[in-house]
């Protein structure tokens, strides 16, 4: 009993030690996720067959997506495999996210704890290195205690990682066609946790999926997932990022190809697919944040001050150096004076806005004056000024009386004849 106790804290003393001095590195890179705070995050995918663990990783970084999926999975539940990811081809989310409707369990069990979803895509955008030490880490842990072996489900290869000295360890499922998703208590599979103040996030696996009791003790699995070209992520430990196998991309998104001529490529962030969810850090909001409204703008300002410069620039080999200019004027009162003094306006300057303001006026009241003259006469008489028009004017009164009475006989003659005397009135 005491030999296996004493084991035991070795063996933490083990994972705890390197631990401790890459939490001192971080401290001075000034790095987002501690490595306690990665180890407690992906203790629940780090023993995910590593095709479906990057899928997992590329689809986490779009968290909003993956709450769409799940819940299009739950209504969907008899869906799953590549006909399931068929099924989803014209939904608007990005192509690692639709390859999760092939495993309902995997989306249920994310679909639980949706700000640990956030968490995992915020930490592989920003230390994707990281990330995947992590679970290396836990991987190694996992093995120590016997919980990691080789099974009918799957195959667990130890070996060293091209392009570094680093020794890995992958998962890969025992048949190709034929994926299982492991569930697993994480407090009881990577044996005594070593960091006590950050215990391992645990996502029960939802009910119906898993078949057996191993849980209690270990790993179990549910029923296998018969796939073709769902997966297509696979995770370069040497590198820390993930490959993507186009033709088994290409044949399944047929929709959404990647047109290279090349049998893989890395996987890319895509940050249409992020909609309104905000990135955690300044430095991965600098990498993949969209352009903020007004940045034209600001461009094009930028670009008014380089042809400033080019300005002054172009009188300084005249001679003239505006800069020095600016300096004397706030070194020197005297010159500040001068020049405040050559702006005010002068006794003639003040003359001449004067008589301006005087001719303005002077135009204004003859403009007010005309019109009033022309209202006047455009405005028809009253019928009181009618009646006594003629009052000073007797012989005009009398003229219109008579003038009055022809009109009366000609009323009374035939129709040419009123018309004739319309004549005559006109000859008169």
């Amino acid at each position: 009993m005491k030999t296996a106790l004493l084991v035991c804290r070795m063996t933490v003393l083990l994972l705890v030690a390197p631990l401790m001095m890459v939490h001192a590195a971080w401290a001075q890179e000034g790095k987002t996720f501690k490595p306690e705070e990665l180890d407690q995050m992906m203790a629940p995918i780090a023993l995910y067959p590593d095709s479906l663990l990057s899928q997992v990783l590329m689809a986490s970084t779009y968290p909003a997506e993956v709450a769409e999926a799940a819940k299009w999975s739950k209504a969907n539940q008899k869906q799953k495999g590549d006909a399931a990811v068929t099924a989803v081809q014209d939904k608007p989310w990005d192509n690692s996210v639709k390859s999760l409707v092939a495993f309902p369990q995997a989306l249920a069990t994310m679909a639980e704890k949706p700000e640990w979803v956030q968490q995992v895509g915020d930490a592989f955008l920003s230390q994707p290195n990281d990330v995947m030490d992590s679970v290396q880490r836990l991987r190694a842990a996992a093995q120590k205690t016997g919980n990691l072996q080789s099974n009918e489900q799957q195959k667990v290869i130890v070996e060293q990682a091209p392009q570094s000295q680093q020794t890995v360890i992958k998962i890969e499922p025992a048949n190709p066609q034929v994926v299982y998703v492991p569930a697993y208590n994480p407090t009881v599979v990577y044996g005594t946790w070593w960091y006590p103040s950050y215990p391992p996030v645990y996502l029960p696996p939802p009910p119906g999926y898993v078949v057996g009791s191993a849980l209690l003790s270990g790993i179990a699995f549910g029923v296998g997932v018969g796939i073709t070209n769902s997966l297509w992520g696979g995770c370069d430990w040497g590198r820390g990022d993930i490959d993507i196998d186009i033709d088994r991309h290409n044949n399944i998104n047929v929709g959404n190809k990647i047109e290279v001529n090349q049998n893989k490529v890395k996987w890319n962030h895509n940050v249409e697919h992020r909609r309104e969810v905000p990135y955690r850090d300044a430095r991965t909001r600098s990498n993949y944040s969209k352009p903020l409204a007004g940045t034209e703008q600001r461009k094009e300002y930028r670009g008014r001050e380089a042809d400033r410069a080019k300005a002054e620039a172009a009188l300084q080999q005249r001679g003239i150096d505006p800069a020095k200019g600016r300096d004397q004027l706030r070194s020197d009162p005297q010159a500040r004076e001068k020049a405040r003094a050559a702006t005010q306006p002068t006794d003639r300057d003040r003359a001449r806005a004067a008589g301006k303001d005087l001719d303005r006026e002077k135009a204004r009241s003859a403009a007010k004056s005309v019109d009033r003259e022309r209202a006047r006469q455009s405005t028809p008489s009253r019928a009181s000024d009618n009646a006594f028009k003629g009052v000073k004017n007797p012989g005009q009164t009398g003229h219109n009386i008579s003038r009055g009475g022809a009109s009366r006989e000609a009323m009374k003659a035939p129709a040419g004849g009123h018309l004739g005397g319309g004549g005559g009135r006109r000859g008169r």
